[in-house]
């Protein structure tokens, strides 16, 4: 089994959760955007394309939602850990979170493609 340090499981958690609410920002400024040009063209494939962009902001923002759960899990256990035996807590491990790191790598790195793909969209029709 693998462990880290509690202190740095905390920075990671805290980092994690604000970079989080930093992409909730994001899609709803997307979101703003995607309405925007909806309002503006009746072509039925650029609603088409507006609408699939939409979905993905929710599913994106539905990956955010759990993984603040798994974020506010992995403060649970460290809170647990730290309430044993509050002494010499930096110096103390427990249970690497691999699962939370790898969750939060997968969802950044589709979202950054996300990204990508949705400004050269909004870049064209705004």
């Amino acid at each position: 089994m693998k462990t880290e340090k509690i202190y740095t499981q905390h920075e990671e958690n805290k980092e994690w959760l604000s970079n989080l609410l930093f992409y909730k920002d994001e899609i709803k400024v997307f979101g703003n955007r995607l309405s925007e040009i909806a309002s503006k063209n009746t072509s039925k494939e650029i609603l088409a394309q507006v609408e699939h962009f939409q979905n993905q902001l929710i599913i994106q923002k539905d990956h955010i939602d759990r993984i603040n759960h798994e974020i506010n899990l992995s403060n649970d256990a460290i809170n647990a850990e730290i309430n044993k035996n509050g002494t010499a807590t930096d110096h103390r491990s427990i249970k690497d979170h691999d699962v939370v790191r790898d969750s939060m790598k997968s969802f950044e790195s589709i979202f950054v493609s996300l990204k990508i793909d949705l400004n050269i969209f909004l870049s064209k029709w705004m």
